[in-house]
């Protein structure tokens, strides 16, 4: 899509209906230490799974989600061998739905068919240009090319199919369009290219060339402030949602960088976990002394997505589970939406 499509297509503004939660997906033992997620548009979903000795992709589809399948179907294995992972940290589907995970361990990037089938990987480890240090987020730009967040060299890099290094951007440093340790990264519907700067506890925004827009947040626990800012994902009205990981809560912010809210987790027992539960009655009684709404929070949630039906899915890493909100939001021409006023407060005296 072309960058003046994209705009042309953008809504005026937007009536923010609500953001409800909707479901939980997953368990202990089942999808420990979840660390990113990747929806395909038939519902299927790819969940990234990280811990000691243990690094693969399970394979859920949204309307079962809540039922404990008798098998699993797994992608990739702990080792680093081809189709092995070490440190995976970005799980991704390429223009032509093939699963790509970026390790920033073994400084390689892997290509899987959605079916599971190995069949490629790149990457050389360096600091040179089209070598990678700790590659963390990954993202596909409007010309079908990956970008890859090159951690521990400050830079993101523009790579093909191949891995043939097209461009790079970014120097080490904490001033304007500078990079400490750069992390997630998503594309919105015009080409411009969003950054989690991690070990800056802020959000770069960056022309789809490289060329820095502007930046937002800094570092703290306040509203719209972050901590450790990890994975990023851009809907298609242009909404950032950002894994604040250090403050265990995802937030949102408009295109201008401006915060709209938080989501600190709303999570519920998955199906699964209440039918293990009613086999077991040690869990219950740990359950039935526990503090309920410490236990539905979000605990250093590592990544976000969100689909093309509004589904918002964090990855809750500390709490072994996939919380899933819905974006109820109405598309508003500028008939339907007045200037700004003085007052930013919904209750007008």
């Amino acid at each position: 899509m072309s960058t003046s499509t994209a705009e042309e297509n953008k809504p005026f503004g937007l009536l923010r209906a609500g953001f409800p939660f909707l479901k939980t997906i997953g368990m202990r033992r089942i999808t420990n230490y979840p660390y990113d997620v990747a929806i395909e548009n038939d519902d299927r979903i790819y969940i990234l799974l990280r811990s000691t000795n243990v690094a693969l992709i399970r394979v859920w589809f949204f309307e079962d989600a809540e039922r404990l399948p008798d098998t699993f179907e797994d992608i990739g294995a702990y080792g680093k061998e081809d189709g092995q992972f070490i440190s995976p940290v970005c799980v991704v589907l390429d223009p032509e739905g093939n699963i790509v995970v970026s390790d920033e361990s073994l400084n390689r990037i892997s290509f899987f068919s959605r079916d599971g089938e190995f069949l490629k990987a790149w990457g050389i480890s360096g600091s040179n240009p089209g070598e990678l240090d700790g590659p963390s987020g990954i993202a596909f730009n409007n010309m079908g090319n990956l970008l890859v967040s090159d951690a521990k060299n400050h830079r993101i890099q523009e790579f093909d199919s191949e891995g043939k290094v097209l461009n790079y951007w970014g120097n080490h440093g904490d001033g304007p369009g500078e990079l400490n340790k750069p992390w997630g990264i998503d594309v919105d519907d015009s080409g411009d290219v969003f950054v989690s700067d991690w070990g800056n506890d802020r959000i770069s925004k960056f022309g789809q060339d490289g060329e820095f827009i502007f930046s937002f947040g800094s570092s703290g626990d306040g509203k719209g402030m972050l901590d450790g800012p990890s994975g990023i994902s851009v809907d298609k009205y242009g909404d950032v949602f950002v894994a604040d990981t250090g403050n265990d809560r995802v937030q949102l912010f408009n295109k201008e960088g401006k915060y709209v809210q938080e989501f600190i987790g709303d999570a519920t027992l998955a199906k699964c976990a209440r039918d293990y539960m009613l086999t077991n009655a040690g869990s219950n009684r740990l359950r039935d002394m526990a503090d309920l709404e410490v236990q539905k929070r979000l605990r250093n949630p590592r990544s976000v997505a969100i689909d093309e039906k509004g589904r918002l899915y964090i990855p809750d890493y500390r709490s072994f589970r996939v919380q899933i909100y819905q974006n109820e939001v109405i598309p508003l021409d500028e008939t339907q939406l007045a200037k700004p006023r003085r007052s930013r407060s919904l209750l007008q005296e």
